[in-house]
């Protein structure tokens, strides 16, 4: 399908492509990865055409029609609808050419390619595409214009989907999407009967949406089949082998030239020590994995301050008092909370945490606060707050009036900007590179709480994993709305479930999370089509349901295990003491420790009546279940 040979190509100077080569066959879902800055889009400009090389060539298959998404949809009056189906530019030109054809054979033929290529299910399908994204019936219905942005990337998203190119190619498709859509979309790519290439940093996405992975690195290409995870583990195992045997090659080298230096002169010696020097100089060693530059975050740890920071009771929260968007909302945040937030975008996840963060006041209710209450807020929006013309030094600056250079200094490469960035101006750095900078920024005091709306979008898989290790090591509380369920799983100590107009919260994890979203679209969708197996749909859908309501159950159950666990572990070391003759010598602390064996002995037997209920009881749900 597509084939890059050599490819060459060089950006203001800057070397992107050294001779790069790389396959990619009929029906690989492949994603496009590499660092922040690599070439990455670069790349998928090159296949379009947009670009040409500076050597080499890329070639694609004859006839094969390539899409990707170059921009959001016009702000116009046409529906959603009509706009996706206008990407089908083959159906849209037979459906016009068929209003005027007049010739009996034409419209024939006419007729025989539009049920070749399912023109009369397009609607349906289109529809589908549009739900899957987010799009509610009537939402499909309405003018692109009365949509934002980033919803109208969905909507040119959702176009080049439904024109089904021969090489679909995606740049950072999750970024505007929330985790439904993202989920729904590892779906659809896992099922595209043709050819796709998507560059992502979404490690979870990768996960379950590709079949080979694409990898930029050092201006090369490599391909491999499987998931990220397993491309990662291959990597580790290559550079650690290309290290032992390029250790193995140094080891030679000393050893050949201290024989080369004690024999050279001795005349006995003198051809065994020229046979090595000629061997030293065909030696060729084996180049060193370069070693990769990590992004690093680091978040100033607050003061303790006494639970709960936050508490909101029943408060309706919104825009307008006459419209609330969430209603009877009722929240407790401790300092030691990590807190990701669920939900489909529009349901109010933003609107939640702009209230906390004080940017929305409570319409109704109350919010409560602790009057010390420092509090982060991170959103993409954010990004366009930064100076443009000052540097990181500049910002840091700010916030140090009275401190020297030194300190200024020290201050800002603490943030990641060493001496090569330190001075560069804000508007001339990466996406990624700007939001480190505005995180260090709105952390810098250590807040007892940091909210996070969406912080991955211009951050590479390195800087999501710094991420991820920096909100474990903070010791204030998270709460953290992301389309990255990676990043989700690694923060996560608590769900909250943000949908139709409450807040509540999600008793389970995320793969909980996902099977719900996908049970209820599959129905969806087959009620929506007048499915004949509506019904059995609908017994998936309540048998989702049953699980969500069984996980507390199982929680539970969990919890006195693990408890059951602790206490036995503490009488095994309590057993341990109480065997010690020694121990017999000091009467008293004998005997406290008989009393605590025994009081521990009656809470094991209590846990482990607890905990058997509560296994009886999650076994008795999960058995009550639609089959």
């Amino acid at each position: 399908m597509l084939h890059i040979n050599d490819l060459t190509y060089r950006i203001e100077g800057r070397l992107l492509f050294d001779q790069a080569t790389a396959a990619i066959s009929d029906g690989w879902k492949t994603g496009l990865i590499g660092p922040n800055g690599a070439g990455k889009s670069t790349l998928l400009r090159l296949i379009k055409g947009d670009i040409h090389p500076d050597a080499g060539e890329i070639s694609v298959r004859k006839n094969r029609r390539i899409g990707g998404v170059d921009q959001e949809a016009p702000a116009s009056e046409r529906s959603l609808i009509e706009t996706v189906l206008a990407h089908d530019e083959e159906r849209a030109a037979l459906l016009a050419e068929a209003e005027t054809a007049t010739d009996p054979v034409r419209i024939a033929e006419i007729h025989t390619r539009l049920a070749d290529i399912g023109a009369h299910s397009a609607e349906a399908r289109a529809a589908s595409i549009l739900a899957g994204l987010g799009f509610s019936t009537e939402a499909q219905l309405r003018a692109c214009a009365e949509f934002s942005g980033g919803w109208r990337m969905r909507v040119a998203l959702a176009g080049v989907l439904f024109a089904a190119p021969d090489l679909l190619l995606l740049d950072e498709p999750t970024n505007y999407l929330d985790l439904e859509g993202a989920i729904w979309l590892e779906g659809f790519l896992k099922n595209y009967p043709n050819t796709a290439l998507i560059v992502s940093h979404d490690r979870d996405f990768l996960n379950r949406a590709v079949t080979h992975i694409l990898a930029l690195e050092n201006r090369k290409l490599s391909v491999s089949a499987g998931d990220y995870d397993l491309y990662e583990r291959r990597r580790a195992e290559s550079r650690a082998q290309a290290l032992a045997f390029r250790s193995k090659q140094e080891a030679q080298r000393r050893h050949m030239q201290a024989f080369i230096d004690r024999f050279r002169a001795k005349a006995s010696k003198a051809k065994q020590a020229q046979a090595r020097i000629k061997a030293l100089e065909k030696m060729q060693l084996v180049a060193a994995p370069v070693e990769e530059q990590s992004t690093r975050f680091v978040f100033k740890n607050p003061r303790p301050m006494a639970p709960p920071i936050v508490r909101l009771v029943e408060a309706s929260l919104g825009y307008e008092q006459t419209k609330p968007v969430l209603k009877n909302v009722n929240l407790r945040i401790d300092q030691d909370d990590r807190i990701v937030i669920l939900g489909p975008n529009g349901e109010g996840k933003s609107t939640l945490v702009k209230t906390i963060s004080g940017r929305l006041p409570v319409l109704a209710g109350n919010l409560y606060k602790h009057k010390k209450l420092d509090i982060a807020y991170f959103a993409q929006h954010q990004l366009d707050e930064l100076k443009a013309k000052q540097s990181p030094y500049d910002h840091v600056r700010a916030l140090m009036p009275d401190g020297t250079e030194a300190q200024v200094r020290a201050a800002t490469a603490a943030l990641g900007f060493g001496a090569d960035k330190a001075d560069t101006a804000v508007e001339k750095l990466s996406g990624g590179e700007k939001a480190r900078l505005l995180l260090g920024l709105i952390t810098f005091h250590g807040p007892h709480l940091i909210i996070l709306d969406e912080p991955t979008n211009h951050l590479d898989i390195g800087a999501r994993e710094a991420l991820a290790e920096a909100l474990n090591d903070y010791q204030g509380a998270v709460l953290l709305i992301t389309h990255d369920a990676h990043l989700a799983e690694a923060v996560a100590d608590r769900l909250l479930l943000v949908k139709c107009g409450e807040v509540r919260p999600f008793e389970g994890d995320l793969d909980d999370y996902r099977s719900l979203i996908l049970e209820t679209g599959k129905t969806a969708a087959q009620e929506k089509r007048g499915d004949k197996n509506g019904a059995r749909a609908s017994a998936r859908q309540t048998a989702a349901a049953a699980r969500e309501a069984a996980s507390p159950l199982k929680r539970k159950a969990e919890e006195q295990e693990a408890r059951l666990s602790e206490l036995n572990a503490i009488l095994v070391r309590l057993d341990a003491a109480l065997s010690d003759p020694a121990l017999y010598k000091d009467v008293a602390r004998a005997t406290k420790l008989q009393k605590e064996r025994a009081a521990l002995t009656a809470a094991i037997a209590r846990t482990e009546d607890a905990w058997l209920q509560a296994l009886a009881a999650y076994e008795a749900a999960r058995a009550a279940e639609p089959a």
